[in-house]
């Protein structure tokens, strides 16, 4: 669904991505981890299109990113970025409805837009004025923007959603919310990619993990496959203890001490 193909980015000397090969299918959630500074989100921008590859490439179902026309391309895949400011007085939801703006029906679309954000928790906000929400929930007032854009409710191909650190401003059990939508969506076709900082959370909602260290991917896989004490311990430079999750079938990190 999403594919790159050597992608590499830097700020004059500087190597933000490095020849990243990688791809998204359809039908399942990735996340993109590492330390600060390793460029996933850097990464995401160049998938999503914000920002030119120096060398590379970005395909979107097999076409090339660039050959799509915006708002076609709009109706299909949606991104949220890690924070989003309002400066107008809008109502929550309006915020939500505007994901149906490469649509182009908003207003015969309330009702998806307020199942939106029932599904993100957010739908007690409906009539509040954004700048008075706080961080997380206007988190799920944003996130609930994007499922309606992409059709969320609907099973139909291809359709991509991509999260940067979408939990960052959660608390705990709304964290465990915001990626259960997530799973849901994937159920539904969608492929899912998302930035996070979490292992243990990453560990239990994505089906295949992508670590990064200083721009380049550095493993790829289940997250059987890619957490494990000597990955991890490599890629953070920390010292860290895997266990089995007794809560599901997915590795945990406890953390001992930086190396």
């Amino acid at each position: 669904m999403i594919r790159a193909e050597g992608l590499s980015f830097r700020v004059g000397e500087i190597s933000l991505v490095e020849s990243a090969h990688m791809g998204v299918t359809k039908g399942e959630v990735v996340a993109l981890l590492g330390p600060n500074g390793a460029g996933k989100s850097t990464l995401l921008k160049l998938l999503c299109g914000q920002l030119s590859p120096n060398e590379g490439q970005v395909f979107f179902e097999n076409k090339p990113l660039a050959e799509w026309e915006p708002r076609e391309l709009a109706r299909r895949r949606a991104v949220l970025p890690q924070s989003s400011t309002v400066p107008f007085d809008f109502t929550a939801l309006e915020i939500v409805l505007l994901g149906r703006s490469p649509h182009g029906d908003a207003s015969r679309c309330e009702d998806m837009a307020r199942e939106a954000m029932a599904q993100t928790e957010c739908a007690h906000l409906a009539e509040r004025i954004v700048t008075s929400l706080s961080g997380g929930e206007m988190q799920r007032v944003q996130l609930a923007r994007v499922l309606v854009q992409i059709d969320w409710a609907v099973e139909r191909s291809p359709r991509c959603l991509m999260l940067d650190e979408p939990i960052s401003n959660l608390d705990p059990g709304h964290q465990h919310g915001a990626l259960r939508v997530a799973a849901k969506l994937a159920e539904k076709g969608v492929g899912v990619l998302v930035v996070l900082h979490d292992l243990n959370l990453a560990a239990q909602y994505a089906d295949r993990l992508l670590l990064m260290k200083q721009g380049r991917i550095v493993v790829e896989g289940t997250p059987a496959e890619v957490i494990t004490e000597e990955q991890i311990g490599a890629v953070f430079d920390i010292r860290v203890k895997v266990i089995r999750n007794p809560t599901c079938d997915a590795p945990a990190v406890f953390v001992e001490s930086s190396v």
